[in-house]
């Protein structure tokens, strides 16, 4: 190769750029790919009269790892006659760097291993580089989950680093038939994502639309889950989606065993599921561990919830002002006494009453933890209690109020739908009345049955009924009925999962979101 074919002109550019056998020029190109950064570590060692290097970058590989695993090993070697193909031949078949060892032939491979935690081995005279993973860097240990809380089930979540969070995947579910495929993604970040399945329960033509998606993602880095989700949302546009987003390993076994697809992202402890349904809101892994008759009175209490965390508010102003017929004489002589002090309307009384409430709870979300309750203290019970008092805000408006954002907190997984549609009912509800809600709810509905996500229509199987998978939906039934069924969501009514991922995977393919 000729000296002016070596040389990296653009340091952008640089990805399939092959390693040159030269040593020097290997570190200067990749010093000028970095731009110079003050974190990559170059040690140059010479090893039977060879030189060669080891490269790393601080903080991301561990010092006593290094040492003992590949400096050290190093140092130790004894070959007589030694040539730069003989030390390498030695390292690369006699030396066990680590478990996860590779060779790399081109640059961008090598700054991806650098950036990834491994310590990469260049010896002068070979255009390849042995690369080693000696992971040190700082991560949060596995917890319980945040979002996802539970009695009796396991207190493990995942975590950001996404081979434990594989790891936790794999204790639970020791088969050969749960598969992992790894690669990275993203133009600037070159994060690493996962899909796992079952390769027994999944059809392959949906693995592979997920796979392409993912691969052909138009983006130059994914910071979160959310970063991608609209890519693999492939239905309509709807309010509710076709993918769910879960913290805990053992959701995702059971979804794994259910046919789904799972999606891990370096960076992120929240794992997606591809495809969801609308009913799994309203199942918790507890619902599993306790007795049928108790997991069914739970699962109607989440049921009414939702009702209430999105219609209650709606209905009682719908009711107040337009059909007060329905209301008890004396419940309505108290309500009108309460409210005849207020200056407001009972509609404005309400939007000011949940609109006061979302910025409590975003401040409580975005300030440190620290001073968190202060805000939810000051906020619920010295505001709350002088606009009472002030005749702001009626009594009984708070009180219904009140009680539909503790009832969205019993289903946080829909709070987004829950608090847009809380706030178009009483919207709705202050102008039409009841008919209007009522017209709210169709829409509502139609527009979950409407949604589908890789052909599973997400209302499922309520809308296309399916009586086989109702027993774990209007009821939860014992293990000895549930229990070894083997049910995937491939055999649910109007599930054409196969047909419509093939469908995508000809048509689409990516294409809108190629780079």
């Amino acid at each position: 190769m000729a000296e002016t074919e070596r040389n990296i002109p653009d340091g952008y550019n640089f990805a399939e750029f092959p390693v040159v056998p030269d040593l020097d020029e290997n570190i200067e190109n990749i010093r000028n790919i970095l731009g110079g950064s003050s974190d990559l570590l170059v040690n140059p060692i010479t090893i039977c009269g060879v030189r060669a290097a080891v490269l790393c970058f601080e903080g991301m590989v561990s010092g006593l790892n290094t040492v003992h695993m590949v400096i050290r090993p190093l140092t130790e070697i004894r070959i007589e006659n030694c040539t730069s193909e003989k030390l390498f031949s030695h390292i690369h078949n006699n030396m066990i760097i680590s478990v996860d060892s590779a060779v790399s032939v081109k640059y961008g491979d090598i700054i991806r291993r650098l950036m990834s935690g491994f310590a990469v081995i260049l010896v002068n005279g070979i255009g390849k580089a042995i690369c080693g993973g000696i992971q040190g860097y700082a991560m949060r240990a596995v917890k319980e989950p945040s979002t996802e809380g539970n009695i009796r089930g396991a207190h493990e979540g995942f975590v950001e680093i996404v081979r434990t969070n594989m790891s936790l995947i794999r204790r639970r579910m020791k088969t050969p038939l749960l598969r992992f495929d790894l690669f990275a993604v993203a133009q600037k970040s070159n994060t690493d994502v996962v899909v796992c399945y079952m390769a027994d329960r999944v059809p392959p033509a949906l693995v592979k639309s997920i796979k392409k998606k993912l691969k052909n993602l138009d983006l130059e880095s994914i910071l979160g889950s959310g970063y991608i989700e609209p890519f693999l949302d492939s239905g309509s546009p709807s309010v509710f989606s076709g993918l769910s987003i879960t913290e805990r390993p053992d959701v995702m076994c059971a979804k794994l065993l259910e046919g789904r697809v799972g999606i891990l992202i370096e960076g992120t402890p929240f794992a997606i599921v591809v495809p969801a349904l609308f009913t799994e809101h309203f199942q918790t892994l507890d619902d599993y561990n306790f007795r049928p008759y108790y997991a069914v009175f739970l699962r109607y209490i989440r049921y009414i919830a939702f009702f209430l965390a999105v219609f209650f508010p709606g209905i009682y102003v719908a009711a107040a002002l337009f059909h007060p017929e329905m209301l008890n004489s004396r419940l309505l002589v108290n309500l009108a006494a309460a409210e005849e002090a207020a200056p407001l309307s009972l509609m404005l009384e309400a939007l000011i009453t949940l609109i006061f409430y979302e910025i409590i709870r975003e401040a409580g979300v975005r300030l440190p933890k620290s001073v968190g309750g202060a805000v939810s203290l000051v906020g619920g019970l010295i505001i709350g209690d002088a606009a009472v008092s002030a005749g702001i805000i009626s009594n009984p408006m708070l009180l219904v109020c009140a009680i539909s954002v503790t009832a969205s907190f019993v289903i946080p997984s829909l709070d987004q739908q829950v608090t847009i549609f809380r706030i178009a009912a009483v919207i709705i509800g202050g102008f039409s009345g009841l008919f209007g809600i009522a017209l709210l709810s169709a829409v509502m509905l139609a527009n979950i049955c409407a949604a589908e996500n890789y052909g599973l229509p997400v209302m499922a199987p309520v809308s296309p009924f399916s009586s086989k998978a109702m027993g774990d939906v209007a009821v939860r039934l014992g293990f000895k009925k549930l229990g070894g069924r083997g049910f995937t969501v491939e055999q649910l009514n109007g599930a054409e999962i196969s047909e419509s991922a093939e469908y995508e995977l000809e048509n689409d393919g990516g294409e809108d979101h190629k780079n």
